[in-house]
């Protein structure tokens, strides 16, 4: 089973993308972007959050690019964090988003 989507990640593909592609993107988050990443504890929710947070940011609203970052997360899940400016800090995702409250 897949690990859902939280509210806050839903909040972010409603800002990010178009009412047509959010049915997409939620899917491909989670069939993609989840317990399935190489190196990645299927019950470490936590950071499957902190992973698809980064994809979006990288993604900027654009399919492709949110394609690519998951393509990257399949490769290799901790480049997608450092390209998102998520490595070294385990709660800068959720500052990355403007009305966050960490």
């Amino acid at each position: 089973m897949a690990t859902p989507l939280t509210d806050a990640t839903t909040e972010r593909i409603v800002q990010l993308f178009a009412l047509a592609d959010r049915d997409l993107v939620s899917a491909l988050l989670l069939d993609e972007c989840g317990e399935h990443l190489p190196l990645l504890s299927s019950s470490d929710s936590a950071a499957i959050e902190r992973i698809r947070f980064a994809v979006l940011k990288l993604s900027g609203g654009d399919l492709d690019a949110l394609e690519r970052a998951v393509g990257l997360a399949k490769t290799d899940w901790r480049d997608v964090l450092v390209a998102a400016g998520f490595g070294s800090d385990v709660k800068a995702h959720f500052r990355w988003w403007p009305d966050a409250h960490v």
